[in-house]
């Protein structure tokens, strides 16, 4: 049950298959407030036998993962697409601002999230007739 209500919570509110990958910032927070109450209760999972006890840490690592994503995608105020999701807040690109890399640091003690930008780097030079967000620079960090 514990890895059915972490999938419908990143599916309903973190740009799922069901929102046909859209969110947006009031999304977002649910999603959090939400995965906030799966940790308190990921205190309870319990196992019978070791098979059991590997999926409790599945799942637990599940969750780690999943706030990850969803942390991300609120850092980033933009959309990626094609194919990734779209910020309903945030509808365009913006290469300006957000062709970049975004690193998190997750301090296990605190429980608090870190974020930051990171240079983009091209490492292959986009052909001439490539599209021009392709030649994009990528954002000043």
């Amino acid at each position: 049950m514990f890895q059915f209500r972490l999938q419908k919570v990143m599916d309903e509110y973190v740009a799922g298959v069901s929102t046909m990958y859209q969110t947006n910032k009031a999304m977002l927070e649910v999603a959090e407030r939400k995965l906030n109450m799966l940790r308190e209760d990921s205190e309870h999972l319990r196992a019978k036998d070791l098979h059991e006890l590997l999926r409790a840490w599945e799942n637990y690592h599940r969750l780690l993962a999943a706030f990850a994503h969803m942390k991300h995608i609120q850092f980033r105020e933009e959309s990626r697409y094609p194919g990734y999701y779209y910020r309903a807040d945030h509808l365009a690109i913006d290469d300006d601002n957000w062709k970049c890399f975004v690193n998190s640091t997750y301090d296990r003690h605190t429980g608090e999230w870190s974020m930051k930008k990171v240079k983009y780097v091209q490492l292959i030079k986009p052909a001439d007739d490539e599209p021009k967000a392709m030649q994009h620079p990528g954002a000043n960090i």
